[in-house]
């Protein structure tokens, strides 16, 4: 699986920008760049944000790894949309350990809270 620096660093390679391209475009320095691709931190939602809006990709395409095209998803515009991104990226992040059955109720009671 692929770290989120990782990735970073793949989608800045094919679009030809070096980490001082990234460092002025988001005003964060070189070397916390360099340590996140590296994995040796892991960035808050802002900083993927600033990363996203360097790349000039929408959030989400950094939590995809298909061979495949890419889905033809609209940037979030609205605030709500921006935050409802945010949710869902922190839950991911939540999930990824949880074992099926805790999924499988999360989802229900997600479904029941979004009826009433």
């Amino acid at each position: 699986m692929t770290s989120v620096g990782e990735r970073i660093r793949q989608l800045r390679e094919q679009k030809g920008m070096s980490q001082g391209d990234i460092e002025r475009s988001t005003g964060m320095l070189r070397a916390y760049i360099s340590r996140v691709e590296h994995g040796h931190t892991v960035p808050s939602v802002e900083s993927l944000e600033r990363f996203a809006a360097a790349l000039g990709i929408p959030l989400y395409q950094m939590f995809c790894h298909t061979n495949g095209p890419e889905p033809a998803m609209v940037s979030p515009t609205t605030e709500q949309d921006k935050e409802e991104e945010r949710f869902v990226l922190l839950l991911r992040g939540c999930i990824h350990n949880m074992e099926q059955a805790n999924r499988e109720l999360l989802l229900d009671l997600a479904r029941r809270l979004a009826g009433q």
